[in-house]
């Protein structure tokens, strides 16, 4: 019997992704530990591999599929001494169908999360436990099912087509974004308005807070067309949703300091000038700003345990090390790789580690222990000429740094005044696990390694 080959799961919490690209083709022979696929999740891109030996029998999900759910058949592999006369019979449901299911697995990862980093996931509040349901299939006007995935059902939802209306292009007829992405600029497929008029009422007195305007609510103030509908992706749906959560079930907490940066900034130079160089001149390392602020922060977690926390309902999660998650811009939002037990790693490994995870990010090649639990966070947007701004605390985390752009500052110093290169800093914290006075002896210890900093190398 074939061998059903399922969309994995590459990460605890994923639902579903994307099926980017398939990396071989019907007829193709793998092995185990061939690469067949890459699958996109809302935050990365990772290889998948085959797990058995055999024959690409069908390929059941076409590549630049969205919305493929976890455990869904995606293709059939064939074993050795079978023909396609097996496929016959070999239906695509999900993976629990028959026992010769069997999932791909993601290429093999350098390093798993340790359980303590599992313990600090963060569970979503009980009313969003379950994924969002797409809209029902709809049928044909013959009675027959219309074939569409998830996602182009909400987006045709969303956008009033009628899927009837619709021709799909995906495997067996099956309507994808794509041509829900062709029927809206071809301006086909519109919906008649008599079906919404019919609509519940208790749709319309849902709270609006709950779900935000909708598409067509916010483009009756456009009237004109002066607008594009861009749908979102699956990184600014996670982004929302985990803000949203952040904003209304953390009390946040902000305190700021100035720290003094002139004496950081010399010894940075110096570092940097010290570094050895390989036989092409490239040093070893080049140490920045930013890499600095992370290790004071770990350190000053380190010196101040209490604040090195995750609330949970039922205890205080008081970690051992400082694990700092640093925000990183890229196309559509932004992740926050994870430089773990900061408080132990020289200067030199943070900056190399950054320097790596960051590009890899931009990429959307993180792994997911590269980006999920952490301990805090650092946000500079200094680097941006901010000076000074709040973010917002991202759980399990019970604290992140706002650092703002160095610049010249008048400072008063032996009652004289003075020029010296200032930086602001706002801690925002959670103020169930860090209180105010907690927050400000954690910050007091964080400026006193920016402004000692050859206390860091100790």
């Amino acid at each position: 019997m074939p061998i059903k080959i399922l969309m994995p799961a590459l990460s605890p919490t994923m639902e579903e992704g994307n099926l980017a690209k398939w990396l071989v083709k019907e007829g193709d022979s793998v092995s185990s530990g061939d690469v067949i696929a890459e699958i996109e999740t809302d935050k990365a891109t990772m290889e998948v591999e085959a797990v058995d030996e055999g024959k690409i029998g069908k390929i059941l999900v076409a590549e630049g599929s969205e919305g493929v759910k976890v455990n869904e058949v995606i293709a059939l592999l064939l074993e050795e001494g079978e023909d396609a006369s097996a496929l016959e019979g070999a239906g695509s449901g999900a993976g629990g169908d028959n026992g010769g299911s069997k999932p791909s697995a993601p290429a093999p990862e350098k390093s798993a999360p340790d359980a303590a980093a599992k313990s600090e996931a963060a569970p979503a509040p009980a009313a969003d436990a379950a994924p969002a349901k797409a809209p029902p299939a709809p049928a044909a006007a013959d009675g027959g099912r219309i074939f569409a995935s998830p996602l182009a059902r909400r987006l045709a939802s969303q956008n009033s087509l009628d899927l009837a209306a619709i021709g799909g292009s995906g495997p067996h007829g099956r309507i994808v974004k794509r041509d829900i992405d062709e029927a809206l600029a071809a301006g086909t497929g519109k919906a008649s308005a008599a079906p919404a008029a019919e609509a519940p009422k208790a749709a319309a007195s849902a709270p609006a807070l709950a779900k935000g305007p909708s598409s067509e609510q916010v483009l009756k103030l456009f009237e004109d067309g002066s607008y594009e509908l861009v749908p979102h992706d699956g990184m600014r749906k996670t982004i929302a949703k985990r803000l949203t959560e952040s904003k209304q079930t953390i009390p946040h907490f902000y305190v700021s300091v100035d720290c003094e940066l002139d004496a950081l900034l010399a010894l940075r130079a110096q570092l940097n000038d010290a570094a050895p160089k390989d036989k092409d001149g490239k040093p070893a390392y080049k140490l920045s700003v930013n890499d600095m602020t992370i290790k004071a922060l770990a350190l000053a977690l380190r010196d101040v345990p209490d604040a090195n926390v995750s609330w949970t309902d039922e205890a205080m999660v008081k970690h051992k090390h400082s694990d700092v998650g640093v925000a990183v811009s890229i196309p559509g939002g932004l992740i926050t790789p994870i430089v773990r037990s900061a408080e132990m790693k020289p200067l030199s490994v943070i900056s190399n580690e950054m320097k790596d995870m960051g590009k890899r990010a931009k990429e959307r090649k993180l792994k997911p222990e590269e980006y999920q639990g952490g301990t805090t966070a650092v946000s500079n947007m200094g680097m941006m000429g901010v000076k000074d701004f709040a973010a917002v605390v991202n759980p399990p985390h019970a604290t992140i740094l706002a650092v703002g752009a160095g610049e010249k500052r008048p400072v008063v110093k032996d009652d004289a005044l003075a020029i010296a290169t200032v930086m602001t800093v706002t801690l925002s914290t959670d103020h169930r696990a860090v209180d105010g006075a907690l927050g400000a002896e954690l910050l007091a210890a964080f400026r006193g390694y920016i402004e000692n900093p050859m206390s860091m190398l100790v």
